[in-house]
């Protein structure tokens, strides 16, 4: 069955008899989280509202006041899942969410586009494309491709576009009497029913069951973004048409706003401003570990100059890092004192290291590890952990003084 929405995908509003309402349970995802929707599957006599397939998502919209969680096609049924029910024999009132379906038309039928620009100029065909929420992209049967190659696939779709070719739809009653010049990479399996075929004049004839525009000129403009590696050997070329370019715009206009203010500087000057600033920032890092080195040695100095040693001590500094840690225990050079180091904010995560004999190191590395809500392991004189919750550290620092209380 040839749908409403696939005669005219420019419907927005539409009547329909329900033929069926039964109960019914959906496999969805809300706010992130799996979960299985109770719900109910209506069946209508036709609908506007478009079941998922041939890569392309399905419509959302109404149903009366219900609305439609998800349409899908099961043999020549198109099926509403919704959470209420409906009486069988009324009709209802079908409303389409426009703006989600008018985005989907514009990226269905910019890919049909690019994909035969890219088969015509290059020889490349498309094996497959995906419909994402943000960017879509198609996956050419080519190991790579170009830049120009690229910049020029994106001159002529536009070129296209300006020329407003029209875009027709013809239904054919059996496979067979498709025209040998119709583009296609096969039926889906359990088809049943006419063939849909969209025709850009003079550009491609493709079969398809998808909601398209009538006109290249409703596409507005189509942006290739990058191509990257696809799964064997092929190339995902990343494009987005209509009103996805705006958006995209958009937000690098406002990016570009922001950076402006942080880097004092207009956008021409952006790339040099922030190699300047990668740069400073790389010396001070480098002059900031030399402190810390030397900050290490002192702090050992300083310990190493008690007299008598210490059983245990304990040591903290918010700005060091690891190699603070290690010069530290190097200068130190005596396993006798159990040391307990930790690098990072007071209050949140950082690093821990616990350094001395085997012995206490092996009973209260995980002790303490544990107390700093940390992960780490321990071998021979050595306990180290990345840890979240540094607060505790004063807690830490008395599980180690009971320790050595308790030898005594």
């Amino acid at each position: 069955m040839v749908f409403a929405c696939q005669t005219d995908s420019f419907l927005k509003e539409f009547t329909a008899k329900v033929l069926s309402c039964k109960e019914a349970s959906l496999k969805t995802v809300i706010n992130g989280k799996k979960e299985l929707l109770n719900g109910f599957e209506v069946i209508l006599d036709d609908t506007i509202l478009f079941p998922e397939g041939g890569g392309q998502p399905c419509d959302r919209g109404f149903l009366g006041s219900v609305p439609v969680v998800q349409v899908s096609q099961h043999g020549t049924d198109a099926v509403h899942f919704v959470t209420e029910p409906l009486v069988e024999g009324e009709t209802v009132r079908q409303m389409l969410d426009w703006d989600r379906r008018l985005d989907h038309m514009q990226q269905h039928s910019g890919q049909h586009l690019v994909t035969a620009i890219a088969d015509l100029e290059f020889g490349y065909p498309t094996t497959s494309w995906w419909l994402g929420e943000e960017v879509s992209y198609i996956e050419l049967d080519t190991p790579t491709i170009k830049q120009e190659e690229i910049t020029n696939i994106e001159q002529i779709v536009n070129d296209k576009i300006r020329a407003s070719l029209p875009v027709d739809m013809e239904v054919f009653g059996e496979v067979g009497l498709i025209p040998e010049t119709v583009r296609t990479r096969g039926l889906p399996d359990g088809h049943k029913g006419p063939v849909r075929v969209v025709t850009i004049q003079g550009v491609d004839s493709n079969m398809c069951c998808g909601t398209h525009v009538s006109n290249l000129c409703q596409l507005q403009v189509i942006k290739l973004l990058h191509a990257e590696k696809g799964k064997k050997n092929k190339t995902n070329l990343h494009f987005l048409v209509g009103g996805r370019v705006l958006k995209h715009l958009a937000g690098c206009l406002e990016r570009e706003q922001k950076f402006t203010a942080l880097l004092k500087g207009g956008p021409t000057d952006h790339v040099n401003l922030v190699d300047k600033l990668q740069k400073s920032l790389k010396l001070t890092n480098k002059n900031l570990q030399t402190v810390l080195k030397d900050l290490a040695v002192l702090e050992a100095e300083k310990l190493k100059r008690q007299d008598p040693l210490p059983k245990y001590y304990c040591l903290h500094r918010k700005e060091g890092d690891t190699d603070f840690m290690n010069v530290f225990i190097n200068e130190v050079s005596n396993q006798k004192v159990l040391l307990f180091l930790t690098v990072g904010e007071y209050k949140g995560a950082g690093q821990m290291v616990l350094y001395g004999e085997s012995q206490p190191v092996s009973q209260l590395g995980p002790k303490v590890c544990e107390m700093l809500k940390g992960k780490g392991a321990g071998k021979g004189p050595k306990f180290q952990a990345k840890v979240s919750n540094m607060e505790n550290r004063a807690q830490a620092e008395h599980i180690i003084e009971q320790y050595f209380n308790s030898l005594n």
